[in-house]
């Protein structure tokens, strides 16, 4: 096995969160030792353990064969558990990170700094982190007794799209169109995807500033838009309109402590955030100069349901997955 395979492996974790840990960007790692895999994981949700702390976790219950009696997501018992560990605990296993490992302290401990006192043999990482000021990880990772074995710049390309929706919502709003269709290109007539691909998109509900669905939609649908696959709280909802005729009754009004907007107005994907579009073909046309990504959940059926969507747009496949039955393909707008 190459380098380039432990690092697809740490891809492929992190884009099984990409989004849902926003404000954060999605990361994955791998440990291993020998060569043998010990772990793969990738961070979750914002303000909890980043990836590498996972994944070093998990190492240690195959090493030691024992279970950790805390939550691995609470970041500051993590990091203070791995530290009392041995110094030559880990002095075997390499670990492949997609991003740089941070070297700040904020919500949770320098990932760079632990991975120093844990004295790995070789750390690879993917890209360096390119946010100013947050640079430096690489250099205090190099300060182990004795340094490990650095190598940057392991599958690069595909590190970068991983880190691309971070990258602009320091900007503006983020746009992630999301739609789901039948294999004949159908889309509407209820409920399309899978339970775990619903459940999916109640994920990013969560974590997005703003839901974003047409008058169209609101009208002929009267959709409730909620995170009720997840518990979760529901989105702020903004409504894109000339007509603000939406009747107040239907259940997309009733869904407490959130917001909803009727505006025929987008400045407000100027201020950096996380847009989610919800629609067909109307809001596809209507946003096209604007939407960065679009997230495509294929579902294995035919229709006859006439209900599609017709419209020019140049895509790149970024990456895909299996969701219980669905093909979750991940796509990025090229030449706009």
């Amino acid at each position: 096995m190459n380098d380039e395979f432990y690092m697809q492996l740490a891809l492929d974790k992190a884009w099984e969160y990409q989004l849902r840990t926003y404000p954060n960007p999605a990361v994955g790692a791998v440990v291993t030792l020998n060569g043998t895999i010990l772990a793969i994981e990738a961070h979750q949700k914002a303000g909890t353990s980043h990836a590498e702390v996972l994944a070093l976790l998990s190492a240690y219950e195959v090493i030691s064969q024992n279970s950790i009696d805390f939550d691995p997501m609470n970041a500051q018992k993590a990091h203070q558990f791995l530290r009392a560990l041995p110094q030559s605990f880990f002095s075997e296993c390499s670990i492949y990170v997609t991003l740089e490992p941070c070297s700040h302290e904020g919500r949770t401990p320098s990932c760079a700094t632990l991975l120093a006192l844990l004295n790995l043999k070789k750390v690879f990482i993917g890209i360096k982190d390119p946010i100013s000021g947050h640079g430096g990880g690489i250099g205090i990772v190099g300060r182990g007794t004795p340094p490990p074995t650095v190598k940057v710049g392991v599958l690069a390309e595909e590190c970068e799209a991983l880190l691309e929706p971070f990258m602009i919502w320091q900007k503006r709003a983020f746009v992630l169109f999301k739609l789901a269709q039948t294999v004949n290109g159908r889309i509407g007539g209820g409920y399309l995807s899978s339970k775990n691909s619903l459940k999916h998109v109640h994920q990013l509900r969560e974590v997005c500033d703003t839901l974003l669905i047409g008058g169209n939609t609101v009208r002929t649908d009267r959709p409730t838009l909620d995170c009720r696959f997840t518990d979760g709280t529901a989105p702020d909802v903004v409504i894109y309109s000339k007509k603000d005729d939406a009747d107040r009754k239907i259940p997309l009004f009733a869904v407490k402590n959130r917001t909803v907007t009727v505006t025929d107005q987008l400045n407000f994907m100027e201020t950096p955030s996380f847009v989610l579009v919800e629609g067909g073909e109307g809001m596809l046309k209507a946003l096209k100069e604007k939407i960065d990504w679009m997230l495509i959940y294929q579902t294995p059926k035919l229709s006859t349901n006439q209900l599609s969507y017709n419209i020019d747009m140049n895509l790149q496949f970024l990456h895909q997955a299996k969701k219980d039955v669905d093909l979750i393909i991940w796509s990025r707008q090229v030449g706009h």
